[in-house]
C-alpha cells in the first residue's frame, strides 16, 4: 500500500465524526438506499483524491448503508482501502464480524446454482465451525482440504475457498485459482475477497447474507483493522467479557422474568437465524421424516420475513405458511386455522410474530391467543399433533412479561427474542438477544450451538455497551411512551380525519407501551389509484417538513427506541424491502424518544396541518 493512502487512513480516523463509531446510523439526513455505498466511497475517494480529510467534510459524506448489518462508514472505508491496495474493485471486499458466515455466503449459492466448492485451509478452520452439521442442517455440499500453502492448492472443477488466519490487512496471496479469499482475524471477524470478474455474480449475495443472517464488521473493530492497516498501533485491548455477559444475562431475565439462559446475538436477525436454525435441527432429531412449517406474517418486518423464507428456500423439508395478523385479519383465527391445517398434515409447526404487530402495532386478546396455540389437535391417525413453537418478537415491547412461571404463555413453547438496537441499546450497538420460557428452555441449546457454529455471538463491545444500557430500559421505555401517548392525542386533535394505528390506554394499562404508531393520513381523489397516490405524496410532504425543520432530532430512519430523537419512515419503502408488494404498507411509522423536543414536533405537525 502507497505511504500516501496510510498517511490518509491517518488523517481520517483522527478527524472522523464520532458517528462514525458511536452509532447504528449516521447522516440519515443523506440517505439514498440504492446508492448507498457507491455514493459514500464516490465521495470519499474524492476527498482522497484532494487529500482532504477536513472533519466537516467527512462529516457531510452521505451514509454508507444502514445500520451495521449491511455496513457503516468505517467498513466501507476499510473494504476500499483493502481493495485498492488489491487492484479489486471495493464492491468485490466484503467484510464480517463473523469468521462462518463469507463461508456460510458461498455455499448458499452454490446450492441453489448446483455447484461444487472446496473449503482449502492451511491450519485450521474456526473452532465452532462443524462440516456435518453445515451438511445435514443447512443442506450444504462441499469438500474440505488442508493444504500446506497456498501454493498446494489444486485446480478444482468449482467454486474454490481460501481461509486463512491474516495479521495484516494490506498483503493477500490472491492468485487465479483462488475464487474467494477469506480472511480470519481473531477478535475482529473477516473479510472476503471475491477474486476475478467471473465471480462478480456473488458480491450482492454475499452482501445480502451479511444483512439477514450476520453483520458487518462492527465499527469498533473496523477502527482497529484501520489502524493496523494505517500502520498505527491498535487502541483497542482485547477484554475479558465473561463479567459483561454475566450482567447482560442477568438484566434480560429480569426484564423478561425469566430464568433460561439468555442468549446474545451481534444483531436482532443474527439471534433469529439461531433460533430458526437451531429448531430446524431439534426437529430433525426429534420429528425425523416430519415436514417442517415456518408460519409467519407476510407483511411483518422485512428482515423477518425475507430470512425465514431464504432459510425455507434452503431446505426441501421447511416451508413458509403466510400467516395473515393485522389490517383487518385476526392474528388469533389464523393460528387456530393454520394449526389445525398443519395438524392434518403432521407436520412440525413454528409462529415467528411481532406483539404488537408491525407496523400497524395491534395486540390480539391474549387469553384467546394462548388457547390457539394450547389447543388439543389430532393427526389424521389420531395421534397427538406436535405443538407449536412460538418465536415471539418482542422488540416493540421487550418490557412485557410473556414467559415468566405464571405469565400469559407459561404453558405454550414459548421462545422471545428482540433486536438490540432499539430499546436494549439506545440505538448504540445492534445486539440482539433471546430467552425461552420453562416449557422451552430445552431447545436453547440447540439455538446456542448454531449461533456460535454461524460464529455470530455478540462482541464484546456489543456486550459492554448492553450493560450499562440495558439497567435503564424500562424507564426509557416509559418516558417514551408517554411522548408518544401525547403526540398521538394531538394529531387526532389537530386532524382528526388521520386513521392512527396505536395501542388503547387500555392495553397500555397491560404494559404495552410502545413508543411507535403509525398513520394513515386523509387523502382525496376521484379513484383509488388517485387517492393511494394522493396519500403516498402526503406522507412524504409531512417526514421531509419534520426532518428538514428539525433536522438535529426528526430523523429518516425505520429505528426505534434511541436514546433521542424522533423517528420517521414508510414500511413499504424500508422495513418492507422484500416485501410482495401487495402485502407492503405504505404509511408513516413514527418513533419517539424519551428525550425530544415535544412542542416543537407538534408546532411543525400543525403547520403540515394547515398546509393541506
Amino acid at each position: 500500500m502507497v505511504a500516501t493512502m496510510q498517511d490518509y487512513i491517518k488523517d481520517v480516523l483522527e478527524n472522523m465524526p464520532n458517528d462514525w463509531l458511536r452509532l447504528t446510523t449516521h447522516r440519515l439526513d443523506i440517505y439514498n438506499e440504492s446508492l448507498a455505498k457507491t455514493e459514500f466511497l464516490e465521495q470519499f475517494e474524492s476527498l482522497y483524491k484532494d487529500n482532504n480529510a477536513n472533519p466537516e467534510a467527512l462529516k457531510n459524506l452521505p451514509t454508507a448503508f444502514d445500520y451495521i448489518r449491511l455496513g457503516h462508514p468505517l467498513s466501507s472505508v476499510l473494504e476500499w482501502a483493502i481493495a485498492t491496495s488489491n487492484g479489486l474493485n471495493a464492491n468485490s471486499v466484503i467484510s464480517f464480524s463473523s469468521q462462518i458466515m463469507p463461508v456460510m455466503a458461498i455455499l448458499r449459492k452454490n446450492h441453489f446454482d448446483k455447484k461444487n466448492t472446496q473449503i482449502c485451509y492451511t491450519d485450521s478452520l474456526p473452532k465452532n465451525f462443524d462440516a456435518k452439521i453445515v451438511k445435514e442442517v443447512y443442506g450444504y455440499q462441499f469438500e474440505l482440504k488442508q493444504v500446506n500453502s497456498i501454493s498446494d492448492i489444486s485446480a478444482f472443477n468449482g467454486s474454490t475457498i481460501f481461509v486463512s488466519e491474516q495479521d495484516n490487512f494490506t498483503s493477500f496471496q490472491l492468485q487465479s485459482g483462488i475464487d474467494f479469499y477469506v480472511a480470519l482475524y481473531p477478535h475482529l471477524g473477516s473479510v472476503i475477497l471475491v477474486n476475478g470478474s467471473k465471480n462478480e455474480v456473488y458480491i450482492s449475495e454475499i452482501q445480502h447474507v451479511r444483512r439477514r443472517e450476520s453483520i458487518a464488521m462492527t465499527p469498533a473493530n473496523c477502527l482497529t483493522a484501520l489502524q493496523m492497516l494505517a500502520g498505527e498501533s491498535s487502541t483497542s485491548q482485547i477484554k475479558d467479557i465473561t463479567a459483561d455477559k454475566k450482567a447482560v444475562i442477568t438484566s434480560i431475565q429480569n426484564i423478561t422474568g425469566t430464568h433460561s439462559n439468555a442468549l446474545v446475538a451481534s444483531s436482532g436477525l443474527s439471534i433469529q437465524y439461531a433460533i430458526l436454525m437451531g429448531l430446524i435441527h431439534f426437529a430433525e432429531e426429534k420429528y425425523k421424516g416430519k415436514a417442517i412449517k415456518i408460519i409467519v406474517p407476510p407483511n411483518c418486518y422485512g428482515g423477518t420475513n425475507d430470512q425465514a423464507r431464504r432459510v425455507a428456500a434452503c431446505l426441501d423439508n421447511v416451508d413458509i405458511v403466510d400467516f395473515p395478523v393485522d389490517a383487518g385479519n385476526d392474528m388469533v383465527q389464523s393460528i387456530n386455522t393454520i394449526l389445525d391445517e398443519i395438524a392434518a398434515q403432521d407436520a412440525v409447526p413454528y409462529i415467528i410474530a411481532e406483539i404488537p404487530t408491525n407496523p400497524r402495532v395491534e395486540v390480539p386478546d391474549l387469553n384467546q391467543l394462548r388457547a390457539a396455540l394450547s389447543n388439543d389437535r389430532k393427526t389424521p391417525s389420531g395421534t397427538a399433533a406436535i405443538d407449536p413453537v412460538f418465536i415471539l418478537d418482542q422488540t416493540f415491547c421487550p418490557n412485557v412479561h410473556f414467559l415468566g412461571d405464571n405469565d400469559i404463555l407459561s404453558t405454550v413453547r414459548t421462545i422471545s427474542f428482540a433486536s438490540g438496537s432499539k430499546f436494549p441499546s439506545g440505538g448504540l450497538c445492534t445486539a440482539g438477544y433471546c430467552v425461552a420460557n420453562k416449557r422451552a428452555e430445552n431447545l436453547m441449546d440447540n439455538i446456542s450451538l448454531h449461533l456460535k457454529l454461524c460464529d455470530n455471538e455478540a462482541t464484546a463491545l456489543q456486550l459492554e455497551i448492553l450493560t450499562q444500557q440495558l439497567p435503564s430500559m424500562i424507564q426509557r421505555i416509559a418516558d417514551a411512551y408517554k411522548n408518544t401517548r401525547a403526540f398521538v392525542n394531538y394529531i387526532k386533535e389537530v386532524l382528526p380525519d388521520a386513521k392512527i394505528n396505536f395501542v388503547s390506554e387500555e392495553l397500555a394499562a397491560q404494559g404495552f407501551t410502545p413508543s411507535v404508531f403509525s398513520l394513515d393520513l386523509p387523502t382525496k381523489g376521484n379513484t383509488d389509484e388517485e387517492r393511494e397516490a394522493y396519500k403516498r405524496a402526503l406522507n412524504l410532504k409531512l417526514i421531509n417538513m419534520m426532518i428538514t425543520e428539525i433536522p438535529n432530532e426528526s430523523k429518516y430512519c425505520v429505528s426505534y427506541g434511541q436514546l433521542k430523537g424522533c423517528y420517521w419512515t414508510i414500511p413499504a419503502t424500508s422495513t418492507q424491502g422484500t416485501t410482495k408488494e401487495g402485502d407492503k404498507d405504505y404509511i408513516a411509522r413514527v418513533a419517539l424518544s424519551a428525550n425530544m423536543d415535544l412542542e416543537l414536533h407538534k408546532k411543525v405537525f400543525k403547520e403540515f396541518v394547515d398546509q393541506i
